[in-house]
């Protein structure tokens, strides 16, 4: 029996990842903090996946074991110590701390064939991040780390172990650090240059949807779906996404026309009625959405430097810069940084890591004045 150890029991975890190793055939090894959900795992034999959208399966996930990682981490050390794979989904802020844990399974390995490593993480280079942190802590000879993009939509759910997941998936992951033939994975696709699709569904779906949560809670909408519905927040959107599409167009060369149905298929998947979300979730972490690389600052930044425009992308992060959570800490602890008295170009280094010698620099100066306005 083929094993798989996956770091993150939450509804990515279960509903995604857990259940494409189970379609492929591994036993799945859960490892999580919860003492919740490790010990509801522990004691269900099986939860099911609930599709929603085009051609929606009901699948159920079972062959299963849980293992909580913060009590009982040397049985975690040792089963990746035997395992064929190990998974990620906790979020890219607590790679650090998996880390210490995948050493020392990897110091205890004692199998000649080396250990498939996996972040499936919503960020650039999550395995590339995992990669630097586990080395910290020794060798990483025995082990082969491969950078993916995962594209999935969860809503909130009702609670329990079941998850409510679209139908549509996208996992794509990079074969080249592979010395030999790649692992056989249910519903992967393998590619030799991962930037331009990781970089296609940051800049298109997560832009899309956090525009979309921004400019509508802005507005007072509670749903995705019913800020969509409005043609004046939909073509805000749209304009967002035109302008990364000229960007993705002109880098990474992709069929404008072929860009635009994905364009199209993006927004039908977040106005999805079957996928209640709210804007007030999608939002949430104002701060890593508002960073360098992610889905705003990082195509408008390469479109300021080709010098094509970026002024929607621009009133999205003007949007971002007004959410204001009480629950959500990133809203709290953003809030906290723009009425801290810092001037305007201090919080554009500090929030978007963008520097006074970059194109976007002034244009970013003048929307946080904005905020800081008001």
């Amino acid at each position: 029996m083929t094993t798989a150890v996956h770091f993150g029991a939450g509804n990515i975890g279960r509903g995604f990842v857990a259940q494409f190793l189970h379609a492929s055939g591994y036993e799945v090894v859960f490892a999580d903090v919860s003492d919740e959900l490790i010990g509801a795992l522990q004691a269900q034999s099986s939860y099911r996946v609930l599709e929603v959208g085009e051609g929606a399966q009901d699948r159920v996930v079972d062959n299963y074991r849980a293992i909580n990682s913060k009590t009982h981490e040397a049985e975690v050390i040792a089963e990746i110590a035997a395992a064929d794979i190990v998974t990620t989904a906790v979020g890219a802020r607590i790679l650090q701390f998996v880390a210490p844990v995948i050493a020392r399974g990897l110091a205890a390995r004692t199998r000649p064939e080396p250990l498939v490593v996996i972040a499936c993480e919503n960020a650039l280079g999550g395995t590339d991040i995992l990669a630097a942190e586990v080395r910290k802590h020794g060798s990483a000879d025995n082990a082969v780390f491969a950078n993916c993009a995962i594209d999935r939509i969860v809503p909130e759910q009702a609670g329990g172990l079941d998850v409510t997941i679209e139908s549509f998936f996208e996992w794509v992951v990079d074969r080249t650090p592979f010395p030999g033939p790649t692992p056989d994975l249910y519903g992967v696709t393998w590619v030799d240059d991962l930037g331009p699709f990781i970089e296609r569904k940051l800049f298109t779906v997560n832009a899309a949807h956090a525009a979309a949560a921004y400019h509508g809670i802005d507005r007072g909408w509670v749903s995705i779906r019913e800020a969509l519905a409005t043609p004046e927040l939909q073509a805000e959107v749209r304009a967002v996404l035109a302008e990364t599409k000229a960007l993705l167009v002109a880098k990474h060369g992709f069929d404008p026309d072929e860009q635009q149905a994905y364009i199209e298929k993006t927004l039908k998947r977040i106005s999805n009625p079957h996928l209640p979300d709210t804007c007030e979730r999608v939002g949430r972490n104002p701060l890593r959405k508002l960073s360098r690389h992610e889905r705003f600052i990082g195509p408008a930044a390469e479109l300021a430097e080709r010098g094509m425009t970026m002024w929607n992308l621009l009133n999205a992060v003007g949007a971002a810069l007004r959410f204001d959570v009480e629950e959500d800490a990133e809203s709290v602890e953003l809030y906290a940084l723009l009425e801290g008295g810092a001037s305007a170009p201090a919080l554009v280094e500090t929030v978007t890591g963008v520097g006074p010698a970059h194109p976007l620099f002034p244009h970013l100066v003048e929307v946080f004045e904005l905020r800081l306005a008001h």
